[in-house]
Parts: structure tokens; C-alpha cells; sequence
């Protein structure tokens, strides 16, 4: 079993930046897929970006250019560079961490943008 433990999270002004960590423990690290996901409210959860245990990464079109995933093995940490954030990047932040049929939830961090 994994727990996930989200923070970096707040408010700050379209154009600027954020980076959100997510500490991982109870497990190995490196055995899992990290992804971080976003919910805005009244919209589902949607994909954000994911890290593969061989550190390939994937990100929504949304997002692509303005945001990097990262991890740390020997930390048992994954991290999401934002930068030149939109309104519309307003949601709540949750860390994932998948193998196989088992996944597992942070829970949550609120990102807003806002003026």
C-alpha cells in the first residue's frame, strides 16, 4: 500500500508559478507510475501529467509546454513544475500512484489563479 502526501499548493496570479511535491511512502517508490490529476469544480478529474517508473512522461495537451513532471526515486518523491498558469488552471491537485490493477490517492491540494 502507498500513501500520498500533496503539498505546494495556493493561490497566485495568472503568469506566475507553482511547484506541487508529492511524498510517497509505505512502499517501492520505484515499482509505481506517478501522475498527478486535476479537478475543477463541477468537471471531472482529468489527467494532468504521468512519469513512468523509466521516468517517460505524458502530459494533457492542456498543459503541455507549461508544466514538468519529475521524480525522485531515492526521495520517493514526484514533483509538477507549473508555470505561466491560466485561470483555467484552477483545480484541486491530486498525486496518483499506480501498478497494475492497484492505485492509489493524495488528498488533494488546491491550486488557484487568479488577480
Amino acid at each position: 500500500q502507498v500513501q500520498l502526501v500533496e503539498s505546494g499548493g495556493g493561490l497566485v496570479q495568472p503568469g506566475g508559478s507553482l511547484r506541487l511535491s508529492c511524498a510517497a511512502s509505505g512502499s517501492i517508490f520505484n515499482n509505481y507510475v506517478m501522475g498527478w490529476y486535476r479537478q475543477a469544480p463541477g468537471k471531472q478529474r482529468e489527467l494532468v501529467a504521468v512519469i513512468t517508473t523509466g521516468g517517460s512522461t505524458n502530459y494533457a495537451d492542456s498543459v503541455k509546454g507549461r508544466f514538468t513532471i519529475s521524480r525522485d526515486n531515492a526521495k520517493n518523491t514526484v514533483n509538477l513544475q507549473m508555470n505561466s498558469l491560466k485561470p483555467e488552471d484552477t483545480a484541486v491537485y491530486y498525486c496518483y500512484a499506480g501498478q497494475g490493477f492497484q492505485g492509489y490517492w493524495g488528498q488533494g491540494t488546491q491550486v488557484t489563479i487568479s488577480s
